[in-house]
């Protein structure tokens, strides 16, 4: 794309719509001289006044003449007093007072100005479209500063509110200006034309501004043409200013020329714009009225002549048409119409945001029907009903609610209506019946008066808020002048002679890109697919690290992070590999080992990595994180990192920072060091990296990269391989960060006046505050931050209710959560507050959020200014007694840590997080503190992962067995003191817990013995029919006790669950949490002198009953999983040993998942986590999951045993070889670098050949 604003032009060429006016300069200086208190008494007009002493002329401020001020006739809201300036003035500031010595005041009024005395515009605060505040007696003055000014001629006071004890009254005084402009009306053929010289100037800062103001939607406001084709084009459309940019041979603009930017909304108004282009360098600032938008363009400006051409005039021209405004959908405008006659017609154009409303009402005449004009869903619908038969229906025009204007047209004669949209005919449909259809004498506009007035108007939809202009009846024009004077018609809670629609997604407050959405009295956010939710979709739906998946008890997998919360950052997709830890791991584009060869200084490689996430998201997951690195394996061989004669690098990494790195895998952020350097180990002890020693063989400086600044590494470049056999390979794994320092982040709060305190807390237009809480306190303030007059504060109000008020301009507001249980529990509860546009709201824990809609046309800005206090207030009261933690501002953490521990009465970090987590720990689990956090014990667990929720399963092979011997013979057992012999033969087990799974399609089998050496036993079987058999036999002189399932064949192939749990002769049994049963033994009370836990074949010969001997014969072929006998995890021991078990493994047993169907290895898979209530989702896709045959996976497992075992000698041969080698040159170390260097490195590039044949890569 070529130049843009400052380009140098061959010519300028400014066109216009019809009526539209051009401003070229104004005034900026010293702007407040009185300008009222010299006017004369014709200056001042009213709606009415009270009497000759209470005119609009004695309304001068400070003045005692006549009555001493202006009153009307009536004090109602249609009131309002009027000033003529004279000519155009910049105004900018205005002040009241009351009627003198009198109980006449207005405290509240709006402020309307214009350039003609028509066609009047409110005039709106800068957050508000509120009215002024105004006085509270007769005699002071209240003085508002304008901010923006207003440059008008006519100014309108209307009274909102006064002294409910008196009526209204004011005093008034206008503060500005003269306001000179020169001024242009073009009638849409006429043009001006501005030639450049010659000899352009190229200065450097370049301008174009002007003020506009036109009735028409669409037309070319200003076009500049390039010498090389380039141009730019400012244009209206639709009511919005267009900038288009235009290059090299593109024509004139139109409606498929490329768009830059869009500003503004609902600018054919007949009101002044400002449209301003700056450039300074190559930045361009374009702003209309008070919107603007940055970006960067390159050229210049020059001077110029100034021509025109077609009819223009330096004038400007006052289209005289009179808008009225429905402000509450109880509004309407009644009208008379010529009675009796045999057609109804009527013509007007309106414009509204609102899908449905009244537009027209008119009666009919010998019949009670009558014809209703309506909007429906955006769409035009004309009605004739009459009482006894079907309505006759036409249908028009289509997303009529979008703001603009619309042009009206209605006509019924006889039996035949039809209606004209913006000059489309719809249709013309014959009525039902015979009658002919005869004018009424009313016609109702926007709504139907009160049911009391005896009108037979109705509006089944309810009223019309929006604006309407050039209403005609019977062909004849409307004078809504007269209207306003109360000589024609009827009206209630209108606006006369203003149109008052405002575009409400102007500027759109619906962040992270939500749709906005508007009606007249308030805007609505779309926030699907984006990733947020909330009235403004300002929070977002995902967490924002691992740490707080996994605290939510969240497995491993693939999860949408969002690093800065409601920040401007898009959340994204990684991987949370959730160990005793919580990882984040995030992939890039390189995973693959790269060689390079045949590169120099001049040729260099460089090697990029483009990460699933941007250099910002990477940055702010990185700053949560406690740890971060990532390895970078780098092989070389007569290939140098650095030059040894200047020092100068020949490699090097550049991270996140965009700085050259020097330091590789393992090393410090030292100029060109490696790990071998420090540690004093490279292979020639005069350099600091193995490669730098220049050799002919392949070596490595391989290592974690940690310094979390540096990281990630975005390129790697080699300089050095252009040698004879000069070769280097590289290979950089994924970004690997470890825990969330802000989650765990916290402070105590010790007495109740300790406080941190903060900066002030930026969130005018949006804030959200979130902290967990833990507390013993009845109550205490979380949180306050004072403005003069705007306030936030979150408090706990009291032991069950947490309190969020604030004050933004329109009074005290509160909203609060109440619970029905106590929150000073002295456990964790999550917080979270938010104020925006739309509602305020706070929710505690998984409660019902409370909620407060904001007032509609309220303040909106948030204005604070002292410091924020968190843990207590500014009077050091009401202070909070207990632990906050994770506290963040609109995504922004502070750090209570740092802060706290400078501040007396409040100590960093905060324990006890068992009491609100513990509950996490599953299957045994006992939760253990830690100073950030807690982890789970799984020690007497049958289960493992960071919560014991893994499960531990195992395929028996046929003939296959697990022993788990508790003691190895009776004798030995008093004096063990191991873990194993925690059932010490000499005690009586009277009691045990037994727990397990299993899938197995043969019978009969044995699933679990235990074994005595006093010839007692338990066994659990499945009989030779598919029952299930729990055998006790607690004496060996009596027979065993047998509890029998038979409801089902229990060895269907299907996962079964049991669960055991005896109290000396009672037995409860559960099986698949559906069946239970309870029985009593005969047999006896206790189980003496355990010897082994048996798991598969019995080997040993026993004295069992004839079922167990055979079912112990044949053993078990399945998966078991799970398996626990009271403490004793017995496939834990085997397959997770974290010490050393008394444990026999014979036979094939392999680790397994009884959870997984037939034929699936359900330990590859992997699962992308999405949750059913957010509103937006992002990939539902999971990936793909690695089906494996049952017999593959047993062919597997022998296949690679065989092979690790031959590796294994293969590997200790080769050892042999080498020590005796590395003996005799007395470089242990350093030929072990080179040797096993090239073998990995030759063994890495043969697997990724093989491998990349088939596999298939999914990149997130």
């Amino acid at each position: 794309m070529g130049s843009v604003t400052g380009a140098v032009l061959k010519m300028l060429l400014l066109l216009s719509t019809p009526n539209w006016n051009r401003v070229l300069a104004g005034n900026s200086y010293d702007c407040d001289d009185p300008l009222v208190s010299a006017l004369s008494q014709a200056s001042f007009s009213s709606s009415s006044e009270l009497s000759s002493s209470h005119g609009p002329g004695f309304a001068r401020l400070n003045r005692r003449d006549g009555a001493g001020g202006w009153s009307p006739l009536v004090s109602n809201k249609y009131q309002w007093l009027q000033i003529d300036l004279g000519e155009r003035m910049e105004i900018t500031s205005v002040a009241t007072q009351g009627g003198y010595g009198s109980s006449n005041w207005v405290t509240s009024y709006l402020l309307m100005f214009s350039d003609s005395g028509r066609n009047w515009k409110q005039y709106r605060q800068e957050d508000s479209i509120w009215g002024f505040a105004g006085n509270a007696n007769a005699d002071s003055v209240v003085y508002c500063r304008l901010q923006p000014s207003i440059k008008a001629r006519f100014l309108r006071f209307i009274p909102l509110e006064w002294n409910p004890k008196g009526r209204i009254g004011m005093r008034i005084e206008v503060f500005g200006c003269a306001y000179r402009s020169e001024v242009v009306d073009l009638d849409g053929k006429s043009s001006l034309l501005y030639r450049f010289s010659q000899k352009s100037l190229s200065p450097a800062k370049d301008i174009i501004s002007l003020k506009f103001k036109t009735t028409q939607s669409y037309g070319v406001l200003l076009h500049r043409e390039g010498l090389n084709g380039n141009h730019i084009t400012l244009e209206l459309r639709r009511g919005k200013l267009f900038f288009l940019i235009n290059s090299g041979d593109a024509k004139l603009p139109s409606s498929h020329a490329p768009i830059s930017l869009t500003l503004g909304s609902l600018l054919d108004d007949q009101h002044w714009h400002s449209v301003l282009i700056q450039r300074l360098g190559r930045q361009v600032n374009f702003t209309v009225d008070e919107h603007r938008h940055l970006f960067h363009a390159q050229g210049e400006f020059s001077y110029l002549h100034l021509d025109y051409e077609g009819n223009v005039s330096f004038s400007c021209s006052q289209p005289q048409s009179v808008p009225v405004t429905f402000l509450s959908p109880r509004s309407y405008l009644t009208l008379p119409g010529a009675s009796g006659e045999d057609d109804v017609s009527a013509t007007f154009q309106f414009r509204t945001w609102n899908k449905a409303g009244l537009l027209l009402f008119s009666e009919l005449q010998l019949v009670s029907g009558g014809l209703l004009l309506f909007l429906n869903d955006g769409k035009l619908k004309l009605n004739l009903y009459r009482p006894g038969k079907l309505p006759s229906d036409i249908t028009a025009g289509v997303g009529l609610n979008d703001g603009q204007w619309h042009s009206v047209s209605l006509f019924a004669k006889r039996n035949y209506l039809s209606v004209v949209v913006d000059g489309q005919v719809a249709s013309a449909a014959p009525s039902v019946g015979p009658e002919h259809i005869y004018s009424g004498g009313t016609y109702y506009f926007g709504g139907c008066p009160d049911s009391g007035v005896g009108s037979r108007c109705k509006s089944p939809l309810g009223g019309f808020q929006g604006c309407m202009r050039l209403i005609s009846i019977s062909h004849k024009v409307v004078d809504l002048i007269s209207v306003q004077q109360g000589s024609l018609g009827n009206f209630s809670d209108l606006q006369i002679d203003s149109c008052g629609i405002t575009d409400r997604c102007l500027p759109n407050y619906c962040e992270h890109g939500g749709e906005c959405s508007q009606s007249w009295d308030t805007f609505h956010c779309n926030c699907a697919n984006t990733g947020y939710r909330g009235a403004t979709c300002h929070n977002s739906i995902y967490e924002q690290s691992c740490e707080a998946y996994k605290h939510k008890g969240n497995t491993s997998g693939f999860y949408y992070i969002d690093s800065d919360g409601s920040g401007p950052l898009e959340p994204f997709l990684l991987y949370c590999n959730m160990t005793e830890t919580a990882w984040t791991i995030i992939q890039h584009n390189g995973s693959d080992i790269t060689r390079v060869r045949n590169t120099s200084p001049e040729n260099p490689h460089a090697g990029s990595f483009e990460y699933a996430a941007s250099l910002e998201q990477l940055q702010a997951t990185i700053n949560h994180a406690e740890r971060c690195e990532q390895r970078l394996t780098y092989y070389c061989r007569k290939s140098r990192l650095a030059n040894e004669k200047d020092g100068t690098p020949l490699s090097w990494w550049i991270g996140r920072t965009n700085e050259t790195q020097t330091y590789w895998g393992g090393s410090l952020p030292d100029l060109q060091k490696c790990t071998c350097g420090l540690e004093g180990n490279c292979i020639d002890s005069q350099y600091s990296c193995n490669c730098d020693a220049d050799r002919n063989e392949w070596t490595n400086d391989t290592g974690s990269l940690s310094y979390k600044e540096h990281l990630p590494v975005t390129k790697i470049v080699i300089t050095d391989t252009s040698r004879p056999h000069s070769e280097a390979a590289y290979k950089l794994g994924p970004l690997l960060c470890r825990g969330d320092r802000l989650f765990w982040n916290s402070a105590s709060f010790n007495t109740e006046a300790s406080y941190l305190h903060f900066p002030t807390f930026h969130g005018e237009l949006s804030a959200d505050v979130s902290f967990f809480f833990k507390t013993t306190a009845s109550s205490g303030v979380f949180l306050e931050n004072l403005g003069i007059t705007d306030y936030i504060r979150i408090e706990l109000h009291s032991p069950a209710v947490v309190t969020f008020s604030f004050d933004v301009g329109n009074g005290p507001s509160e909203v609060s959560v109440q619970s029905p249980t106590h929150f000073n529990d002295n456990q964790w509860h999550h917080v979270r507050a938010e104020r925006n546009m739309k509602e305020a709201s706070v929710q505690v824990d998984q409660l019902s959020p409370g909620r407060q809609p904001a007032p509609a046309d309220g303040h909106v800005l948030l204005q604070l200014n002292s410091q924020l206090f968190v843990g207590g207030t500014a009077t050091r009261q009401r202070g909070f007694l207990g632990c906050i933690r994770s506290l963040q501002l609109n995504g922004m953490a502070l750090d209570l840590e740092e802060r706290a521990k400078v501040t007396p009465g409040v100590e960093p970090g905060c324990s006890g997080h068992c009491s609100s987590y513990g509950k996490l720990c599953l299957h045994g689990g006992k939760c253990r503190e830690k100073p950030s956090g807690f982890s789970c014990d799984c020690t007497s667990s049958a289960y493992t992962g960071p919560f014991c929720s893994d499960e531990i399963s195992a395929y028996f092979g046929s003939g296959s067995s697990i022993i788990y011997n508790f003691q190895e013979n009776y004798s030995l057992s008093k004096n063990s003191s191991s873990h194993a012999a925690s059932f010490q033969g000499d005690v009586k087990l009277s009691r045990e817990t037994i727990k397990f799974s299993f899938r197995t399609s043969r019978t009969p089998s044995l699933l679990l013995y235990v074994s005595s050496f006093y010839k007692e036993y338990l066994s659990v079987i499945i009989a030779r029919n598919g029952d299930l058999q729990i055998r006790y036999k607690l004496s060996r002189y009596q027979e065993p006790d047998v509890v029998n399932f038979d409801f089902k064949n229990m060895a269907d192939g299907q996962l079964h669950h049991i669960k055991i749990n005896r109290e000396e002769a009672v037995v409860f049994v559960e099986i698949d949490e559906s069946v239970r049963r309870q029985v009593h033994l005969a047999s006896g009370t206790e189980l003496s002198a355990i010897k082994s836990l048996v798991l598969g074949r019995i080997l040993e010969h026993s004295d069992v009953d004839q079922e167990t001997a055979l079912a112990g014969a044949q053993g078990f072929l399945g998966c078991l999983s799970a398996v626990q006998l009271s403490h004793v995890a017995p496939l834990k021991a085997a397959l997770h040993p974290s010490r050393p078990a008394p444990i026999t493994i014979l036979g094939h047993v392999t680790e397994s998942s009884c959870v997984a169907q037939a034929g699936t290895d359900a330990t590859s898979r992997e699962r992308t986590h999405s949750f059913a209530d957010h509103s937006g989702t992002r990939d539902n896709r999971e990936p793909l999951t690695n089906t494996i045959k049952s017999d593959s996976v047993i062919i597997g497992g022998l296949i690679a045993v065989v092979i690790f075992i031959l590796l294994c000698i293969t590997a200790i041969a080769i050892r042999i070889y080498q020590q005796k080698r590395l003996y005799k040159r007395n470089e242990a170390k350093r030929s072990e670098n080179v040797d096993s260097a090239e073998a990995v490195l030759k063994s890495e590039l043969n697997i990724q050949h093989a491998v990349g044949e088939n596999q298939k890569e999914y990149f997130f």
